[in-house]
């Protein structure tokens, strides 16, 4: 019974820990929330007597979880072609520090990696993914991630570094592509409160659609020429856009879609609900004013 309420107390001190570490991994709350739960079922097994280090160890047995479930949300990807990889090893569980990472539960994986690359990481092979969370995010050294994944040191640190860059790549090519539309829509904005139709017409696709009701650029250029004038340029979850505020509260978010250098589709939100979910930041109408 000591043995188990031992255990016990050792899970709840490091219990938001180890949800941080599910969640940054599997990129879910509520399958985070399983592979923590998972994780107490087989501590309550598991022989603690050797245990040095409990957080380290139990990161370890998270860790472990959330790869047998990234594995088998992969096999479920790739059941049609029938091609699945080799399940790991399971070595006995070694002991490393807890360390460089916020233990918050309510931390977002953008804390770490940006929420745009979140789709990226979902192109990982669970083993990459593991590798570079683990190591580039809460210092884990390879070592001991090698462990986990049943690879030597060397092969785990070039698992960490091949998905290193596949990530850097992938937050080069956002910013640049969001920094692209921030311009497209700053324009849009400064055509639109200065009623230069014409203007409206260089940035529109041909067949872009506004609010559900104008088609075609010429109709979405006449309804917008000489509006917004009350519409600040944001970034909206993290995208750009255009805010309408009314005594400093945000009315209505604008939404582009930008297809080769073309504003193709605008759409208007103004629920009030789904308006205060969003995160706002304003920006200057052009990166160079203050």
């Amino acid at each position: 019974m000591a043995e188990q309420d031992w255990l016990s107390a050792q899970f709840a001190e490091h219990q938001r820990h180890l949800q941080a570490v599910a969640y940054r991994m599997l990129g879910s709350r509520s399958e985070a929330e399983d592979a923590v739960q998972e994780a107490w079922a087989r501590v309550g097994r598991a022989d603690t007597g050797q245990v040095e280090n409990p957080g380290g160890w139990l990161t370890t047995v998270v860790a472990r979880v959330c790869l047998n479930m990234m594995e088998a949300r992969r096999s479920r990807r790739e059941e049609a072609t029938g091609a699945l990889p080799p399940e790991p090893g399971t070595p006995q569980a070694r002991v490393h520090p807890v360390g460089g990472a916020d233990p918050e539960d309510e931390a977002l994986l953008a804390d770490s990696v940006g929420v745009a690359l979140m789709v990226v990481l979902d192109t990982l092979t669970p083993a990459e993914r593991l590798a570079f969370v683990l190591h580039d995010v809460f210092a884990v050294p390879f070592g001991e991630i090698g462990s986990i994944i049943d690879r030597s040191p060397a092969a785990t640190r070039q698992l960490a570094s091949r998905a290193r860059r596949r990530v850097q790549g992938a937050a080069e090519a956002s910013d640049a592509a969001r920094s692209a539309k921030r311009e497209i829509v700053a324009a849009f904005l400064a055509a639109a409160r200065g009623g230069d139709f014409h203007a409206l017409l260089d940035l529109l696709d041909p067949d872009a659609v506004a609010v559900g009701e104008f088609r075609g650029a010429e109709a979405v250029a006449s309804f917008f020429t000489g509006r917004a004038r009350a519409a600040r340029l944001a970034l909206v979850n993290g995208d750009p856009a255009a805010v309408w505020t009314r005594h400093g509260a945000a009315k209505a978010v604008i939404a582009f879609t930008v297809e080769d250098n073309r504003i193709t589709r605008i759409t208007v939100d103004t629920d009030p609900d789904r308006l205060r979910a969003l995160d706002i930041v304003f920006l200057p109408s052009h990166p160079k004013e203050p």
